[in-house]
This record gives structure tokens, sequence and C-alpha cells, in this order.
């Protein structure tokens, strides 16, 4: 785990990095949410367990946790959440049925506790209302973004995610070819269906994400984005059906960077 930094206001920031080799670092965020209804929107890998849950007691109290929000149910974004909850008393997951039940093959969660969320919900969690969207890439059934009406910030679970020489808390701290060389690599590398899909029907969700004008944009895995920025973002994701399928160098050890995001601390 790294430093937590904000990324607005009451919007903490909870980063790690997975080593991609040959490729880089793939920034692994978790966001927190603390003012209103305080709400924890993905809970990082299993190897950040222990890190992930001490920076994210330091930032608040575990009885004031009211929800967490899971993208989606891949081990980056859930290897805190047993840990969370147990610590947790009232808070409650969103998420959509698909991932509770991949979820489910690890460890339960009672129903009580849980509030299923599909692309077109909407939830109001008391002055904040939460609207889910199916992102353009991604690499899970259950994938979730999720767009706060409140402040119009976008999480948008591994699509418009990168991978960099050296992370960044913000784009504009980056060298804008690296970044968007990064961005094409992951956005086909997690979604090589991008490469086969009809382009008309993959704009969609594309035009559907760009339409609620996001004022800012947080992925899982990038930098933050705001402003002038963001519909860049969408530009350049709108390319990326175009681009050939991507394929791994012969001597990238994806095995060894997933074997980190798969092995708890401890």
């Amino acid at each position: 785990m790294k430093a937590s930094y904000t990324a607005g206001p009451d919007i903490h920031v909870l980063p790690s990095a997975l080593p991609i080799p040959g490729l880089g670092d793939q920034p692994v965020n978790g966001f927190l949410l603390r003012s209103g209804q305080p709400l924890l929107v993905d809970t990082g890998m299993p190897v950040d367990r222990e890190g992930f849950v001490d920076s994210l007691w330091s930032l608040i109290d575990p009885a004031d946790l009211r929800w967490v929000a899971v993208t989606h149910d891949d081990r980056d974004h859930t290897g805190a959440l047993a840990r969370v909850l147990a610590e947790a008393p009232h808070a409650k997951v969103l998420a959509n049925a698909i991932s509770l039940t991949r979820i489910s093959e690890e460890f339960s969660i009672p129903q009580d506790r849980v509030v299923t969320a599909n692309p077109g919900s909407r939830v109001k969690l008391g002055d904040r209302e939460l609207s889910f969207h199916r992102p353009p890439t991604f690499d899970s059934p259950g994938t979730l973004a999720v767009f706060d009406h409140s402040d119009g910030t976008l999480y948008s679970s591994d699509s418009f995610g990168t991978v960099v020489e050296e992370i960044a808390h913000e784009f504009t701290d980056l060298a804008e070819e690296e970044f968007f060389h990064g961005f094409e690599v992951l956005n086909r590398a997690i979604a090589p269906w991008t490469a086969l899909v009809d382009e008309a029907k993959f704009l969609r969700p594309v035009r559907e994400l760009a339409g609620l004008r996001p004022a800012k944009l947080l992925s899982a895995h990038g930098p933050t984005v705001r402003g002038d920025a963001v519909p860049r973002l969408f530009e350049a994701m709108a390319r990326i059906p175009s681009l050939p399928a991507w394929l791994p160098d012969a001597d990238l050890d994806l095995e060894a960077a997933l074997d980190a995001v798969e092995s708890p601390a401890g």
C-alpha cells in the first residue's frame, strides 16, 4: 500500500500498485467518501489486506462506515471485503448479483447486508444519489461503474485505467504519451473481446457515460482525471475497438503479477 491522498473534498484514495513485468505499474485504487453516509468503493488486493484496512481505519471509524460499493468481484477489488465487513458492523454492500454470486464462492455475505444494483439502477444514500452503469471495457460480467450525482464523480472500475512506469496522483502529472499508451494496453488487455465487437454497439456505453458529463473520473487503475481532460479519455476509449487485439510479449510474466493479487500478506 501507498499513502492515501485526496481526490476531492472528502474523497480519499487508498492506492496501491500491481507490477506488470515489462510494462510498468498498474494503479490499484479504493476510494473512501467520508461525507454524508460514508461509502467505500472497492477494497484493494489480498496482498495489501492489512495495509488497506489500517489505512482505511485511520481515515474513518469502522462503526461509521455505511456502504461498500463493489464494482465487480475480481480479487483486486475485493481483497479486504470480508475483513471490512467484519469490522464495520453497520456497512452494507452495493453490488451486482453476478458479483455477489462469485464472491460467495469464497465467503458469504448476509442478505440483510446486501443491496443489489444493475446497470440502470439508482440508489439514494442520504444526500448522495448514485447511478450504476455498464462501463465500456470490463473483464467480469458483474462490473458496474458508479456515478455520484452529488459531485459529478464517475468511479469507472477497471475501465479508463492505464499502466505507467511511475504512478502519479493526477493525470496532469503524467506524460500524455505514456498515459495513453498504457491506456490502450490496459483497456484491450482486460477486454480482448473489443477487437471482435460491433463498433457502433461499443460506443453506446461510451456515449452514455460521456452524457453524464463527469467533472472527475476515478478509475480503479488510473490517476485522478478532471475537467477538460475527461472528454479526452472518452475519445480514446471510442478508438479501442478499432485497434488490434493486444497480446502480451512471450517473455511477459503475467503469472507472477497474478500471484501478487492472489496472495495475501502474511
